[in-house]
């Protein structure tokens, strides 16, 4: 296996998820369309790197270097940074912060320790405490299609605002994640089509080449290396 995976669900009210992973040899991977951000902290050659990852509207091959070392804090819609703008960050645009220390980095001009897989809550809520990370239920409501008092208009600048995305967007990649879960897990083709929502097998496999980068066959088949958090 090229990278290995390992993740958890987080109580935090911010976070979705906390993964780790490490890579066994250099190649390249499938990194897949992503409507989250994500917060990673990247160990390599004996450095340490603090790197503000946006959301992927599509598929892309992503290059992973040898005997690396990767921790990441997966934020749920609706979470943001005030000081970034998700667009700028959108589809692998990565904003890597420079080091203060080989153990702390800058960040609204301080310095931070570096976080870990075991005490990611407590470095977001210092963040939270420090206005670097806020909440916007407003996203997060019209992300679940609830009902609000808002125009559609003014909804829809809202999530694309702090999300980088479209809700339209935000759902088909969902739903591709979610069909790609169920190819993984030996589901026949076409009960994924019924299950995650597609109108056919064709529209399935066009879903599956723009946000996974791979045919649903390909992707039963697991031969290929995919950036998925099995707790999606």
């Amino acid at each position: 296996m090229l990278i290995s995976f390992q993740d958890r669900r987080s109580d935090s009210p911010f976070v979705d998820c906390v993964w780790r992973s490490e890579s066994e040899r250099g190649g390249v991977f499938h990194s897949i369309a992503a409507a989250d951000w994500n917060i990673v902290v990247t160990r390599l050659r004996g450095k340490s790197f603090f790197t503000i990852r946006g959301p992927e509207s599509r598929a892309t091959a992503a290059d992973c270097p040898a005997e690396g070392e990767w921790f990441g804090i997966r934020f749920k819609v609706g979470t943001f940074m005030p000081l970034f703008r998700s667009a700028e960050l959108r589809d692998r645009n990565d904003l890597t912060l420079p080091n203060a220390t080989n153990r702390s980095f800058w960040l609204g001009g301080g310095a931070w320790e570096f976080p870990g897989f075991e005490n990611a809550e407590v470095f977001v809520n210092r963040l939270v405490r420090a206005g670097l990370i806020a909440f916007d239920p407003v996203v997060e409501r019209a992300v679940r299609g609830e009902p609000q008092n808002l125009s559609t208009r003014t909804e829809q600048r809202r999530v694309l605002q702090i999300t980088g995305l479209t809700r339209g967007a935000i759902c088909q990649i969902e739903r591709a994640r979610k069909a790609t879960l169920l190819l993984k897990g030996g589901r026949p083709i076409l009960d994924v089509v019924s299950e995650a929502g597609y109108f056919d097998q064709a529209h399935l496999t066009r879903s599956m080449q723009r946000f996974v980068g791979l045919t649903p066959a390909q992707i039963a088949t697991g031969q290929d290396q995919l950036s998925l958090l099995y707790n999606t």
